[in-house]
């Protein structure tokens, strides 16, 4: 850690108060929680919400990009294994060009998209879906807990999260970790985190390609039993 040392603050996803600080560098401080492993950063050092936007506005991906389809694939090809034809999809934080949406639709898939800057309508995430994805989005959640529960509570029984993010390196690789450069990344995800979150929401978890999270939420039916988790999370 530079610096000084970084104050304590509460865990943004977990709500543990006392999440010690992790990193300073000269842009940010870093915080680590000792209960669900979340790395983050403080809300004082978001940036405001024009500069934010500003940031999306230079992506530039567009869906007949090949490169593109092939770097969102690494969620596409696993989730679409696990659907049922005709599976109905919400695809959070698409974007400006939602191409992951366009790759569900072409296997036959009815999607739904929502972005907060671009396709900005809350009454989409009062429905159910069988399937939700959420490509290079967690990492930009300013309320990850409650975020991530509305999407949790919009999945149909036996229905699929899958999420796309870098995960968190150890603490010795931190300081070169490229991810944590960008700043509009201000949570940072780890296999530890997402199987806490796996145990809080009674579901089963894959971890389908390294950066790959997926998780299937129950049916109410089959009763209460802890987290099963595949592919070698912790």
């Amino acid at each position: 850690m530079a610096g000084k040392p970084v104050p304590a603050v509460p865990c943004p996803l977990c709500a543990t108060e006392d999440a010690a600080g992790y990193f300073r560098d000269r842009r940010r401080d870093y915080h680590r929680c000792g209960v669900c492993g979340l790395i983050f950063v403080p809300s004082r050092q978001f940036l405001r919400v024009d500069e934010e936007k500003k940031r999306y506005d230079l992506h530039r991906n567009a869906p007949g990009d090949p490169g593109y389809r092939r770097f969102l694939s690494r969620l596409f090809l696993p989730l679409q294994q696990r659907l049922a034809p005709g599976s109905s999809g919400l695809d959070f934080g698409s974007g400006p060009s939602p191409t992951l949406a366009r790759m569900f639709e072409e296997a036959g898939h009815t999607m739904t998209i929502f972005d907060h800057f671009y396709e900005h309508v809350p009454a989409v995430l009062e429905r159910r879906y069988d399937f939700i994805t959420a490509t290079e989005v967690v990492e930009h959640l300013h309320r990850p807990r409650k975020e991530l529960e509305r999407l949790w509570a919009c999945l149909n029984e036996g229905g699929w999260l899958g999420i796309m993010t870098a995960h968190a390196v150890s603490r010795d690789a931190f300081p070169r970790w490229y991810y944590k450069n960008d700043l509009t990344h201000v949570c940072f995800f780890s296999p530890r985190t997402f199987s806490w979150l796996a145990l809080q929401w009674n579901a089963e978890m894959t971890i389908a390609a390294g950066d790959v999270v997926l998780f299937r939420k129950r049916s109410s039916l089959r009763g209460p039993h802890g987290p099963a988790v595949s592919g070698g999370a912790p």
